[in-house]
């Protein structure tokens, strides 16, 4: 077993055992949904409050280790295997993260869910734009366009570019840490704008790419 499955694997058992501890402690609705400003507003069933964290952990870890074997690319995969893996394990913290604010804000004391979850999604999102400039293509990870999946030099542009764009994002979410009534624009907006922008920058540069090997021709 890889190591980052080994560390995977610890943190989805944690958080189960972290349920089970908590089942009898908690009423039979808990507090599931919180809107921008960290209110509550969706509740669900204790046991899927505290165990569909890490039924989805361990979901997300299954496929993780199936894409390298299915991937009809899995060769690409192996080029940046290193970063494949550590990010599994990050994207797991996350969700490790956000299972525990859910926990204590239920089961120990409350506060503005909004504020404690947007540091970690900025840190997400930055870590991702460090990994996309690693990333070889492939059908599962990245950013998945007819004119990426194409060509490997439109695939390796246009993750160029959105690794340094999802790091800005990550600095924009910070930012927006200061204006909590308008925190969610900060989030969205960037975000939307990054994907249509990537989006459209990929077609381009793929028909840029086709004509100049017409040319060379």
């Amino acid at each position: 077993m890889r190591k980052s499955s080994k560390i995977v694997l610890a943190l989805i058992i944690l958080t189960f055992i972290i349920g089970i501890y908590f089942y009898s402690h908690f009423p039979d609705q808990v507090a599931s949904h919180w809107n921008t400003k960290g209110e509550v507003d969706g509740y669900m069933s204790k046991f899927w409050g505290l165990f569909i964290a890490p039924f989805i952990m361990l979901g997300m870890w299954i496929l993780f280790i199936l894409i390298p074997k299915m991937d009809p690319l899995k060769e690409n995969i192996e080029k940046f295997r290193k970063y494949y893996d550590s990010f599994i394990v990050i994207l797991t913290l996350f969700l490790f993260y956000i299972f525990l604010l859910v926990v204590i804000w239920n089961g120990i004391v409350e506060f503005n869910m909004t504020q404690a979850i947007v540091p970690a999604i900025a840190i997400l999102f930055y870590y991702i734009g460090g990994l996309m400039s690693h990333m070889k293509r492939n059908w599962f990870i990245g950013i998945r366009t007819p004119w990426t999946l194409s060509n490997d030099k439109v695939w390796e542009k246009t993750h160029s570019i959105g690794g340094k764009l999802f790091k800005a994002i990550a600095v924009i979410i910070i930012i927006g840490l200061f204006f909590p009534n308008q925190l969610i624009w900060f989030v969205l907006v960037p975000v939307i704008a990054s994907v249509i922008y990537l989006f459209v920058y990929s077609y381009f540069e793929y028909k840029r790419v086709s004509k100049d090997k017409n040319l060379i021709k």
